[in-house]
């Protein structure tokens, strides 16, 4: 399961270590791609197999669907580690993402998030996030 928070540095020539715990789960190869929020999304490939699937099942003819395959798809990379346990992050992507020395990886069970350290800390910070507030709104959802 990809759970947990890990931070790390990118590198001059754009690779990033993928912590070892995280490596076993996700595979020697998955994708990277644009995430919501200003991250990246990272998919081992069974689970991107899912996702993509889900894209092309939305209508063509709806704009809105188009455009939310275009944004996941067109910057899709697909990763491999080396034997270092790193990977290459397209500059595409670290440009999106604002990845330029310090990020922060957060496992979310079916993916990975890979988040700029000083944004991770905006967007998680206690006047961001609130548990409790969004606990009422997931109980609608049937989650709680």
């Amino acid at each position: 399961m990809l759970i947990g928070e890990y931070e790390h540095s990118v590198d001059q020539k754009g690779r990033l270590i993928m912590p070892s715990k995280l490596r076993d789960e996700l595979g020697e190869k998955f994708v990277v791609t644009k995430g919501l929020d200003g991250c990246l999304f990272v998919y081992s490939l069974t689970e991107w197999e899912i996702f993509e699937g889900k894209l092309k099942a939305l209508p063509i003819s709806n704009k809105n669907a188009r455009d939310f395959t275009r944004f996941f798809l067109a910057g899709a990379t697909e990763c491999e580690i080396d034997k270092q346990g790193r990977f290459l992050i397209a500059n595409n992507l670290r440009e999106f993402a604002g990845l330029d020395k310090d990020v922060v990886i957060i496992g979310l069970t079916t993916r990975l998030e890979i988040w700029n350290k000083e944004k991770w800390k905006q967007c998680s910070s206690n006047e961001n996030i609130s548990a409790e507030e969004i606990a009422e709104n997931m109980s609608e959802l049937g989650l709680i």
